[in-house]
């Protein structure tokens, strides 16, 4: 590797990448080293510049000036999977988060390699496809006949997916096997019995294209919990895959299309099913200072996990029996970002019949992390072995998690160990127990 300096002398703040970070999140940390055990790059490779608080200094350094960014110590920095297990590991509260986000932004949007400036991955599948949930939709419709088919099965046993590109092959890996499409959920659902809430459901983009059952499932549990459900039609994607790809300009804009898109007096609440999703739309207020930012704290104030929501809410009890064993495993951006890790064991218990496992090191990120797992290839795989070693060790019949990135991650590790496993985002099996519905 070539270890030369950056030149960020085209940042925005016409300083360096660090210079838009409040120097005091730098000092909250006093290197006592907590973080670094529930760091999963340092868990790894035990290099104390791959974990959190090698990664501060670093940072800290070219905040002061007392060294140029480097590709040595970039490359310690792009190695992050942005968990924040850091900030839950941290007695001092350092917000880790607010650091690695924003320096990271501005050293994408300062790098003028080519590679980066014509990264066609980035551009057309990042940020012009998977945003952009009917534009995915459609696309995956030729791949859901090559499955159904099992020519995209025969493809993947003889090698022939890895003659695609890098991050394509991964992406193609990654898909879930095929199922009925679910039809577009209506822009309104009444409340099932006496009505507690009136709550608008974000569908998102990765979530409605490929996770459109999770959806049913959710609504259907809302319903049942005395729940009026809105479905605003001009939602779009919440911004997260803009924003960790460098693209600040988009990811505003898909925020701020959000911001017009839910009317927010008429809702007690805007829920989310997926974590990552969550966990963005909980920050629109940190992310950009400008004269929309009190209307996006406002919003952010209205955002719920499902679990988090229902938990507040009190949940009408489920009655039907689910006798199985399962395991939960805490998607990082609903435990260490939204630090919501109760709530949805909470519910999994009222579940009659279900006997739910402690999952060892459920706080180690599974390797998903956004879109971290393609482009960080060697090290996601690394987490997901781990993380599927640790599901088996439970003996658990089924597999929850909430977040899009993590189900599709532990899905294709099911697949490819061909494990005796059901892999479920928790709403699925407590609707399925509102039902009365067995587990296959």
């Amino acid at each position: 590797m070539n270890d030369h300096n950056y030149d960020i002398s085209n940042e925005p703040n016409g300083q360096n990448p660090a210079a838009g970070i409040d120097g005091g999140l730098f000092l909250k940390c006093v290197h006592c080293g907590m973080c670094t055990s529930a760091c999963p790059t340092y868990t790894e490779l035990g290099d104390e510049n791959d974990g959190p608080r090698g990664r501060i200094q670093l940072m800290q350094l070219v905040a002061d000036g007392r060294a140029g960014l480097t590709d040595r110590m970039r490359r310690h920095l792009d190695l992050c999977l942005d968990c924040r297990s850091c900030e839950t590991a941290c007695p001092s509260g350092v917000e880790y988060g607010r650091m690695i986000e924003p320096f990271r932004l501005a050293v994408q949007q300062a790098d003028r390699r080519v590679e980066q400036r014509f990264d066609w991955f980035r551009e057309l599948i990042l940020l012009r496809l998977f945003p952009h949930a009917e534009r995915l939709r459609r696309l995956l419709g030729p791949v859901r006949f090559l499955q159904r088919v099992g020519m995209l099965a025969a493809a993947e046993r003889l090698g022939l997916l890895k003659l695609l590109p890098g991050r394509l092959e991964r992406m193609v890996s990654l898909l879930p096997p095929p199922r009925k499409p679910d039809p577009r959920l209506p822009k309104f659902l009444p409340s099932v019995g006496r009505k507690r809430a009136r709550v608008a459901l974000f569908v998102g983009c990765v979530g409605d294209a490929m996770f459109r059952h999770v959806h049913w499932a959710t609504v259907r549990v809302l319903q049942r919990n005395g729940c009026d459900v809105f479905v605003p039609p001009a939602q779009g994607c919440c911004g997260a895959i803009h924003f960790h790809a460098g693209n600040d300009l988009g990811a505003r804009q898909m925020a701020d299309r959000n911001l017009v898109a839910f009317e927010l007096d008429r809702y007690d609440a805007i829920v989310v099913n997926h974590a990552g999703c969550g966990a963005m739309m909980k920050e629109y207020g940190q992310h950009w200072q400008d004269g929309l930012q009190p209307h996006r704290e406002k919003f952010a104030a209205k955002v719920r996990d499902i679990h988090e929501f229902l938990d507040e809410l009190g949940t009408v009890p489920p009655g039907g029996r689910i006798e199985a064993v399962a395991t939960y495993h805490d998607a990082c951006h609903l435990g260490h970002a939204q630090k919501i890790t109760q709530p949805p064991r909470r519910l999994l218990a009222k579940i009659p019949g279900l006997e739910l496992r402690d999952l060892p090191e459920t706080e180690i990120c599974c390797g998903s992390a956004g879109i971290y797992n393609l482009n960080e290839a060697e090290m996601s795989d690394r987490l997901s072995c781990r993380k599927m070693e640790n599901i088996l060790s439970t003996g658990a019949q089924i597999v929850l998690a909430a977040n899009a990135g993590c189900l599709l991650q532990i899905m294709r590790e099911v697949r490819h160990g061909s494990h005796p496993l059901e892999v479920m985002h928790p709403m699925q099996l407590l609707d399925r127990s509102y039902r009365g519905e067995a587990v296959r």
